[in-house]
C-alpha cells in the first residue's frame, strides 16, 4: 500500500526521481557532499532512522553511512541520539532554508558594503578568482605562509583546512602571528590558536594581516581575493561583528 502523501505526490505529476535528483544538487551546492546531501534527504523522509536504516534508503555504501550522518551533524543537518542502534533525526528543512537565506542576506551585505567602499573611496575592483579545491587550498596556504601579522578564518569545516594545512597553521603561530579561527561546534582547532564557536556558519572567509581577504564556496571548490585593504578591513569588521554577536 503507497502512503498517502506519497500517492498525493504521484498523482501531481512529479518526477520524483527528478526532484531527488534536484534536492541533491542544491544541497551540494550548499557545501554538503553527495553521499551527506543523499543522507539528509533519506533522513527527512523517514523522520529519523539508524546509519543502516538512512544507508539503505538513501544508496549509500552501509561502510560510509555512520562517518556521512555524524558529518551531518557536525554541520548541523542532523542530531543523534545515544542508544544501540544510534539513532539520527534531521534539522528540520525550515531550520536549513532559514540559515541559508540568512548567510545569503549577509553575503549580499558583504557585497553592498564592497560597493560601497569602493564608490567611495574610487579604488578599482581588483578581485581575482580561483577554481578548482587544490588551488583553492594551496592559495589559503600561501595567505598563511605571507602572514606577518593576524590571520583571520571563519569556516564550518575547519577540520579540513587543518588536514590539508597543518604544516602551515604550525608554522604560522610559531611565527607570532595572531591566528584566531570561527568554526562549528566540535571541530578540532590546534593549540596557540584562538578559537571561537559558531553554529550556522557556511562559507570560509579568511583574512590575512588586515590586508588580503579571500571568501570561498562552501565545498572550497572556488573563491575569490583581493589585496584591497579597504575590502580586507571592511570585511575583518564584519567578523568582529559576528564574534561579538551572541545569538
Amino acid at each position: 500500500m503507497i502512503p498517502k502523501d506519497v500517492s498525493k505526490l504521484l498523482a501531481s505529476g512529479l518526477d520524483l526521481r527528478e526532484e531527488y535528483e534536484k534536492a541533491t544538487k542544491t544541497l551540494e551546492s550548499i557545501g554538503l557532499s553527495t553521499y551527506e546531501a543523499r543522507g539528509y534527504i533519506a533522513l527527512v523522509a523517514h523522520g529519523f532512522g539508524s546509519a543502516e536504516t538512512i544507508a539503505g534508503t538513501a544508496g549509500i555504501p552501509r561502510t560510509s553511512a555512520y562517518k556521512v550522518l555524524q558529518s551531518l551533524c557536525t554541520k548541523g543537518f542532523a542530531f543523534s541520539a545515544r542508544g544501540r542502534p544510534m539513532m539520527f533525526r534531521p534539522e528540520p528543512p525550515s531550520s536549513i532554508k532559514d540559515r541559508v537565506m540568512k548567510h545569503l542576506s549577509e553575503t549580499f551585505e558583504k557585497l553592498e558594503m564592497v560597493h560601497e567602499v569602493l564608490r567611495d573611496k574610487g579604488e578599482p575592483q581588483l578581485v581575482y578568482t580561483i577554481t578548482e579545491k587544490d588551488r583553492v587550498l594551496k592559495k589559503i596556504g600561501e595567505l598563511m605562509d605571507a602572514a606577518t601579522t593576524s590571520f583571520i578564518v571563519s569556516t564550518p569545516t575547519f577540520s579540513e583546512i587543518r588536514e590539508h594545512l597543518l604544516k602551515n597553521i604550525e608554522s604560522a603561530v610559531k611565527r607570532g602571528v595572531r591566528f584566531t579561527v570561527i568554526t562549528a561546534p566540535m571541530q578540532k582547532v590546534p593549540e596557540g590558536i584562538n578559537a571561537h564557536r559558531k553554529k550556522g556558519l557556511i562559507a570560509t572567509d579568511v583574512i590575512s594581516d588586515g590586508q588580503v581577504a579571500l571568501l570561498a564556496s562552501p565545498d572550497l571548490s572556488a573563491c575569490g581575493f583581493t589585496d584591497n585593504p579597504y575590502l580586507a578591513r571592511h570585511l575583518e569588521d564584519f567578523l568582529q561583528i559576528l564574534l561579538d554577536y551572541k545569538g
